[in-house]
């Protein structure tokens, strides 16, 4: 694990947008990476990725109303697949795609 300090209750600590815009900025790496035909980074951004997202699902904002705490979980397994499928794939414009998604998340914390 690369982000053994986050697991320590930073993350939790965050608001949602937040680690989604997180989450984004790994997903952007893992699309440029492979863009340049940088597959070692690529797989090491992805590994990153995978982990914020797992911490999202095991540490999100628990003071959540559970409605919302389910929603979430839906949209971060379902976007987790879609991601894992892309990557695998190789499919940079599906990539692109979940990373404009995850965009929005950086530009509401502005």
């Amino acid at each position: 694990m690369q982000h053994t300090s986050l697991e320590n209750g930073r993350w939790a600590e965050m608001s949602f947008p937040q680690q989604m815009a997180n989450i984004g900025s790994e997903t952007s790496r893992v699309l440029k990476a492979l863009q340049a035909g940088k597959d070692s980074r690529a797989e090491g951004a992805f590994a990153r990725a995978q982990e914020l997202i797992d911490l999202t699902i095991k540490y999100g904002r628990s003071e959540s109303s559970p409605i919302f705490r389910s929603a979430m979980w839906e949209e971060l397994c379902r976007f987790r697949e879609l991601f894992c499928a892309a990557f695998l794939s190789r499919n940079l414009a599906e990539l692109a795609s979940l990373n404009k998604y995850l965009d929005q998340f950086a530009f509401i914390l502005n």
